[in-house]
């Protein structure tokens, strides 16, 4: 393997960690901006998003207009229309009609715009971040891997600024991490779920743990591949009700900029109420599938009978464990009856969601300039950067963050709808100019005691100008 060698040259504009829908949005918009230099670096060897859960028929939650560019830059040739015209698709997506795009199909547009930007770079893993006081530059240490994922080569870049968007990890719950680690045990997360689908449906029984999107869609795939009155399906999950998403037109402005400014200007105790109260937001269920599960369990009647399933919400996994060389044993507890029970099942899929990955280890580096709130996490300002120490934002660099500050820009953050806003916000914070025009009001909603910002002013339409009627004065 190669040692590192210092970047003796002009020292890049930006480097962005990660490559997931973030700061490929990042990527996209800086693409056509020549005074910029901009390079990514991602460890995994190509793009992809969620392929374990890249189930046949699912949709994301969010509009098409919801690609990587459209909402910052309509006329980019990155968007989700462009990206159809090219593969001469146009006409059959006019004439379906779907404002609302399969997984696989958003996936598929993103690797296409991954595959013609050039300044990402795949198979490179970030191994540390450092601030140079002699340079007044971040150093950013990197590992290049090889096909088969092993070190090849060592390289270190020096940098004005970061954007970092590594993305988040399976959140696997406590009392199941043991069985979940352990080898060979059928406990796994629901991003793992297509790679062991065949093996699962040869269980004699399954259980579904989390009631949000994934877990309903995990659970609708099952039951669609089970044999009529030999389902022996359990989803259980601890929210009071398999409850359906907020999408209604108003509550979706909780997704708007006008919003995320809201929120990032209250007080840190006031945000993290909030956010504990929000989770029907961004963590219930699609009203069509909520609708295609009962169609599928009500067509399992028509002959007589129930199918065999059991929904079962407010329950929480106590503990687990083994209790043969194939069976498991949940421990479960209903939060409303405080009552506990027993279920023995042959496999478990964790729909558990995603936590925000932490930024410890990237930045452990730079600990003593991060400036941190009440709960050490750390502070970010509206403009997505880490409030760092002043020997390093007076020399005008900075630390951004993508999908990593939800306790400060609230439930948007992870939202594909306002990832082309933000990296349209953070290149004009680069650039140190209107790059890219944003809109100064996005909602009806006025989300607090103050006046809504002017709409902008239409001009008015031009008259011919009134003529003085000559006199004759002859």
């Amino acid at each position: 393997m190669n040692t590192p060698h210092p970047d003796a040259g002009t020292p890049r504009d930006l480097v962005g960690i990660g490559v997931g829908p973030s700061n490929l949005s990042l990527a996209a918009l800086a693409h056509p901006l020549a005074e910029l230099d901009a390079v990514f670096y991602e460890q995994r060897p190509r793009f992809d998003w969620h392929p374990g859960l890249l189930i046949d028929g699912t949709r994301i939650q969010v509009p098409f207009l919801a690609d990587l560019v459209t909402l910052a830059d309509p006329t980019s040739p990155w968007t989700f229309l462009n990206y159809l015209k090219t593969h001469h698709r146009l006409y059959p997506f006019y004439f379906a009609e779907r404002f609302h795009i399969q997984r696989a199909e958003y996936d598929a547009y993103c690797r296409w715009v991954a595959d013609h930007l050039p300044a990402l770079h795949f198979r490179h893993q970030v191994d540390s971040v450092r601030w140079n006081p002699e340079r007044d530059l971040f150093e950013v240490d990197y590992t290049q891997l090889d096909a088969a994922g092993e070190a090849e080569a060592l390289g270190r870049t020096h940098t004005r600024n970061i954007v970092i968007g590594i993305g988040t990890t399976p959140h696997i719950p406590d009392a199941l991490r043991p069985l979940a680690d352990a080898p060979g045990v059928p406990v796994l997360h629901a991003d793992d779920y297509l790679t062991h689908r065949d093996t699962l449906l040869t269980a004699d029984h399954i259980t579904v743990v989390g009631s949000g999107q994934s877990g309903a869609e995990v659970f609708l795939d099952l039951l669609r591949h089970r044999p009529t009155g030999h389902e022996r399906l359990h989803w259980i999950g601890r929210t009071e009700a398999f409850a359906p998403m907020e999408y209604s037109k108003l509550g979706l402005e909780h997704f708007t900029p006008d919003y995320t400014r809201y929120f990032h200007a209250l007080p840190e105790n006031v945000r993290d109420r909030l956010l504990a109260g929000q989770w029907q937001l961004h963590k219930g269920i699609d009203a069509d599938t909520l609708a295609a599960i009962h169609d599928e369990l009500y067509r399992r009647t028509l002959h007589g009978g129930w199918p065999d399933t059991v929904l079962t919400p407010g329950v929480t996994v106590r503990t687990a464990g083994r209790i043969s060389t194939t069976q498991i044993e949940l421990h479960l507890e209903h939060t409303q009856q405080n009552t506990r029970s027993r279920l023995t099942t042959d496999a478990v899929i964790l729909a558990t969601g995603h936590h925000e990955r932490p930024l410890d280890r990237i930045l452990a580096g730079l600990d003593p300039y991060i400036r941190r709130d009440n709960s050490e996490r750390p502070r970010i300002d509206a403009h997505h950067r880490l409030v760092l120490d002043p020997s390093i934002t007076a020399t005008g660099c900075n630390v951004h963050v993508q999908n990593a500050e939800r306790h400060t820009h609230g439930v948007g953050a992870p939202d594909l709808g306002l990832a082309a806003w933000r990296s349209a916000t953070i290149l004009n914070a680069l650039t140190e100019k209107e790059t890219y025009p944003l809109p100064t009001r996005t909602a009806f909603t006025t989300f607090g005691l103050e006046q809504p910002q002017p709409a902008p002013r239409v001009p008015t339409a031009r008259q011919a100008p009134t003529l003085t009627p000559l006199v004759d004065r002859r």
